[in-house]
């Protein structure tokens, strides 16, 4: 069958599920593999529980096959889902923004979520859902409710956005930024602009797509396609042709900016973000929101009622101190840009508690000694550093091996009254110290 003819069985069965364990009744199954389990062997079970129909890659499970349900065997059952997802993507003439970028990308997803919900009926990417297993299961969720579609994708390896954006088909793009993040997969710097470029490749295949650009951003400008509608936003009055333009005010620790279009009036937002660097994600914001026809009273509606959730940039007060927690993700260019930021806060006293930056590969040493070296100048009364990576570097700071130590630390002696810095890879875990600090 191609993905037209498996679409139709979708039709008939407008629920698809990978997991076994729920299994809807009427529902298709498709058995996805992953590094430690494998779909094909609960297709039969699925079937079993409710699903009418299992799609399935193991041409033994299929032949194995009594049950009286419907089984359908392909070459593929990952690119199955991709080219259905696809399918029903094109049932759906709106507009289709895809989102990537190193740094930001979910959180700029969600103010130009905010910034479109002020006029259309949007559907957007939920929690970390943008990989090839992610996008495709936010793409099942369009219907003909949605007006538009915000649609974020993430990257490990080369091609990978190539893919996702092949399955979602955008009719707009936006790249928050490029910079060293998952370097064992991508090998260098340039990997990561080629590969989140990708973006723009597909786009330039399309007729009357638009991308949305940070003019200040040397390697974005410098790979943008010809023949494509561009619209950038700056912090360089000097970039004239800009649509938006904007300057930060103040952080405190909050971020307040002010923006405008072109030479329009001017705009102070007071947002809930903290760090300066999120003004880039704003301006994108407010530019996005400027092209689909959002006013700029809808804009700095949207932005200053938008409040940031899972562990990226949240201020949190507890009992004891204040909580700067940014734990969902780090890399070289996040872990300086937090650093930067939290030195500039007038506040005191300052600590930070930082993870190891995983998926770095051969350059992971150094990039963790950068992060040493950085802190030696920056205004802090404590540090933690957290991870195997942070070990036999020569350094005055106190060490942990893992997030269990650094509880430990914790519960023998509290800081009090501090403002704490929380920021390294989520598979440090140091989401879980905020209930304890």
């Amino acid at each position: 069958m191609d993905s037209k003819d498996l679409y139709a069985i979708y039709q008939q069965h407008p629920v698809i599920t990978t997991d076994s364990r729920e299994c809807p009744e009427g529902s298709i199954f498709i058995a996805l593999k992953g590094e430690s389990f494998d779909g094909n062997q609960f297709a039969a079970q699925a079937l079993d529980k409710g699903c009418a129909v299992a799609i399935v890659d193991d041409e033994q499970v299929y032949n194995n096959y009594t049950g009286d349900k419907q089984m359908i065997l392909v070459a593929d059952t990952l690119q199955t889902y991709k080219d259905m997802a696809r399918e029903h993507r094109r049932r759906f003439d709106i507009p289709v923004i895809g989102i990537t970028g190193t740094n930001g990308k979910t959180t700029t997803k969600e103010l130009v979520r905010a910034v479109l919900a002020e006029r259309y009926d949007e559907m957007a990417t939920e929690g970390n859902f943008n990989n090839d297993v992610g996008v495709p299961k936010t793409l099942f969720r369009l219907s003909v409710m949605h007006e538009i579609a915000v649609i974020e994708m993430g990257a490990s390896h080369p091609g990978d956005i190539k893919t996702l954006a092949e399955t979602a088909e955008p009719t707009c793009g936006l790249i928050t930024n490029v910079g060293k993040a998952h370097l064992q997969g991508f090998g260098s710097l340039e990997g990561v602009i080629r590969t989140k470029g990708e973006l723009y490749d597909n786009l330039a295949t399309r007729p009357g797509s638009v991308i949305f650009v940070n003019a200040d951003n040397e390697y974005l400008m410098g790979i943008l396609p010809q023949g494509v509608k561009t619209e950038c936003y700056t912090r360089d009055e000097n970039k004239q042709d800009a649509r938006v333009y904007g300057q930060i005010i103040a952080c405190d620790p909050f971020l307040r900016l002010r923006w405008r279009e072109n030479d329009g009036d001017w705009h102070e937002v007071k947002t809930h973000l903290i760090g300066s660097y999120n003004i880039d994600n704003v301006l994108a914001a407010a530019t996005v929101g400027l092209h689909f026809g959002i006013t700029p009273e809808q804009i700095c509606h949207a932005i200053e009622n938008y409040t940031p959730s899972n562990n990226r940039s949240q201020l949190t007060d507890t009992e004891h101190n204040h909580l700067i927690v940014d734990a969902y993700n780090a890399n070289p260019t996040s872990m300086a840009a937090a650093l930067d930021n939290f030195s500039l806060m007038e506040v005191s006293p300052k600590m930070a508690i930082l993870g190891e930056m995983r998926e770095l590969g051969d350059s992971s040493r150094e990039e963790h000694m950068r992060v040493v070296e950085k802190l030696k100048a920056c205004p802090f009364d404590e540090v933690w550093l957290v991870g195997k990576e942070f070990q036999d570097i020569e350094c005055p700071y106190r060490k942990f091996d893992d997030v269990e130590q650094v509880k430990a630390a914790i519960t023998e002696s509290r800081p009090e009254g501090h403002y704490i810095l929380i920021k390294g890879s989520n598979g440090t875990r140091l989401f879980q110290l905020p209930e304890l600090l």
